[in-house]
């Protein structure tokens, strides 16, 4: 928006920029062996690459000082209201009202909701869960191995945050178990000595239907077969789900450090009950069980929703309502950065046509209010909320290149913002 010449401000309730990548921010969910899930070299801002002496792929601090840094040479501090949260934003038909936390009101023409989607956690109600006598915690609120010492630990829940977990308990605890609902598909963070997302963007572009022949193969070639080790087989295609991407786990599966179980039926004091009627104690177990899609500021009815997840047009503008759009509430095969510089250009765009070219504003509602368009890249994405806004990168780049060249928008480049950036 500043590069468009927009006036922004940017309301942040932690006393720095960083999110969840700030583990002293309260509720983050980061955890001290976390690192970035996508590799270096694909992971920057537009014109902006992640240091070259960076890891191929970035530890939590790293990213955390990767983001500071992006915020200082683009000026962005200037611009961010730190330790001010917004309580409450209602629209009166012509602008956003919205009330922030230092008690102030102001008003916008346009909304742009970017508060994450990995504050609010989701615990299963199993049976039982109430009078379990072991302890229990989501994953939002772990954070080091150290807690494992000593217990007989289950996790449940096998993301690539569950999953990491689980190797940390494979290393601390005195027995650790992870417990799964379905089979995943499990991806080394290196394929041919390179970052597993640049292999796979190397070269020509892949159609889904042959990837999801070809990478399998590919798989079980360089790792064998994890259901060898009780992990069960996925049920699903490739790329029909976010893929567990993680060297270690098959690595404690095979020197027995941590072992597979069913999915969880029910709780029975210091017991939990696997769906397949194994019953064991653990003294601790963790939910990596996700988040709730949830927008504080707003009433529930703003949006249309999905399952648990709001319907967006392209994943960042409100069918629904006038002046709103999203940022970051979306998940897809590949990494995020440069997505969300598409989408936050987008939105700009978008704002500045609200202010001074009603004509093309009106256009621009016009589409966003029509049907939802396909960015699966060809994938049957499981019947899941968290599939519910996932998207193939490629399918999306695609669409809005196209959606962009109708309305005549300049492509994003790497000299984009340059003129924004300071240089030391």
């Amino acid at each position: 928006m500043l590069n468009l010449g927009l006036s922004v401000d940017l309301f942040e309730r932690h006393d720095t920029v960083g999110g969840i990548w700030d583990r002293r921010n309260p509720g983050t969910p980061m955890y001290e062996s976390a690192h970035f899930i996508s590799s270096r070299d694909l992971s920057g801002f537009t014109g902006f690459p992640m240091p070259a002496d960076y890891p191929d792929y970035p530890r939590n601090d790293q990213v955390l000082s990767y983001l500071k840094s992006f915020a200082d040479s683009y000026g962005l501090n200037e611009h961010i209201k730190l330790s001010t949260s917004v309580d409450s934003a209602s629209w009166d038909g012509s602008s956003w009202t919205v009330t922030t936390s230092d008690g102030q009101t102001r008003h916008y023409r346009t909304l742009t909701c970017a508060n994450g989607t990995q504050w609010h956690p989701s615990t299963p109600d199993f049976p039982g869960l109430d009078t379990f006598t072991g302890e229990t915690m989501h994953s939002r609120d772990y954070d080091r191995g150290a807690l494992f010492e000593g217990k007989r630990v289950l996790i449940v829940g096998a993301g690539n945050s569950g999953v990491d977990i689980a190797c940390d308990a494979a290393r601390f605890a005195a027995f650790a178990a992870i417990s799964v609902r379905r089979g995943y598909h499990l991806i080394p963070k290196h394929i041919l000595g390179k970052p597993a997302d640049v292999f796979a963007t190397t070269g020509p572009h892949i159609p889904t239907r042959i990837a999801q022949s070809v990478f399998p193969r590919l798989l079980k070639a360089t790792m064998g077969d994890p259901s060898k080790y009780g992990w069960p087989k996925p049920d699903h295609k490739i790329l029909e789900s976010h893929p567990i991407l993680n060297d270690q786990i098959l690595h404690h599966l095979r020197h027995g450090d941590i072992e597979v179980r069913t999915n969880v039926d029910r709780f029975e004091g210091p017991d939990v009950v696997f769906v397949c009627g194994r019953r064991e104690q653990f003294d601790l177990v963790i939910f990596a069980t996700g988040y709730d899609m949830k927008v504080p500021y707003l009433s529930r009815d703003t949006f249309e929703w999905k399952g648990n997840r709001p319907r967006l047009f392209l994943r960042v503008f409100s069918p629904a309502q006038d002046g709103l759009a999203c940022l970051g509430f979306t998940e897809g095969d590949g990494a995020a950065y440069e997505l969300f510089d598409n989408m936050a250009d987008m939105i700009a765009r978008t704002a500045l046509a609200a202010e001074s070219n009603p004509e093309e504003y009106a256009r621009l509602r016009k589409r966003f209010a029509g049907p939802d368009i396909d960015l699966s890249g060809g994938a049957s994405y499981v019947n899941s909320d968290r599939h519910a806004v996932y998207v193939n990168l490629h399918a999306w780049q695609k669409v809005q290149k196209d959606f962009r060249k109708e309305l005549g928008w300049p492509p994003i480049t790497a000299t984009s913002f340059e003129r924004l950036r300071r240089r030391p």
